[in-house]
């Protein structure tokens, strides 16, 4: 394993607005990143935490590429405190863990990256946050929810949805993605469902392959 990419664990709290939230920091011996992450896990009402197979297959890209990764559980989920709330207290959730992030990181700019809810929640907050310079939404529920709010975003954009996903309908997808403004990608990954069984291997390319891309555009299947 190369130096860089090793993970030092660090399991803790953070000061949420409905109580303690637990995290968990990945760092690393790269003596100068380019970046902080902050990774964002699906419903937590439907088994979604941190630990997640999607969201931690994200932190692992992003931390091989020498990040240092935070990822956390929304309140009510895992040994965070607090009730569900619908997506609404959950913004503030992710602004609380960003603010960690950049209190660890200050000189850093951040990716910031979501799986289906983590993703819808989580790129509202980094697309009027000018601390957060790159979105990541995995698996974006655009048949339920409205991700609308990304039209007024300029910063660069990925998406990485499966072409089976029975929460993404595919032209669903294409056009909530082509009505952005650029720099924006998304790749669609042939025959992958919403938890990408099988292909996460892709998913982790696609983030990897656009973290090294400066302009951070096109459109790949």
């Amino acid at each position: 394993m190369d130096e860089s990419s090793k993970v030092f664990h660090r399991s803790l709290f953070l000061d949420g607005p409905a109580g303690r939230l637990e995290a968990l920091l990945w760092t690393t011996t790269q003596p100068d990143p380019a970046m902080a992450a902050l990774v964002c896990h699906p419903h937590p009402l439907f088994g979604g935490t941190m630990h997640n197979k999607v969201a931690f297959h994200a932190a692992k890209s992003l931390h091989a590429l020498g990040l240092p990764v935070l990822r956390f559980n929304f309140r009510g989920a895992g040994l965070s405190e607090g009730e569900h709330d619908r997506g609404r207290g959950e913004l503030d959730d992710v602004r609380a863990a960003l603010d960690f992030l950049v209190r660890e990181f200050p000189r850093l700019p951040v990716v910031l990256a979501g799986f289906s809810f983590g993703s819808w929640v989580g790129l509202r907050v980094g697309s009027e946050d000018p601390r957060v310079t790159r979105l990541i939404g995995i698996g974006i529920p655009v048949n339920d929810s409205d991700f609308s709010y990304l039209r007024r975003s300029k910063k660069a954009k990925l998406f990485v949805v499966g072409t089976e996903d029975q929460f993404a309908e595919r032209r669903r997808v294409e056009a909530l993605v082509d009505s952005l403004d650029e720099p924006k990608r998304l790749v669609l990954v042939g025959g992958a469902g919403h938890f990408f069984n099988g292909k996460l291997d892709q998913l982790g390319r696609a983030i990897a392959q656009w973290m090294k891309d400066r302009n951070a555009t096109g459109k790949q299947s």
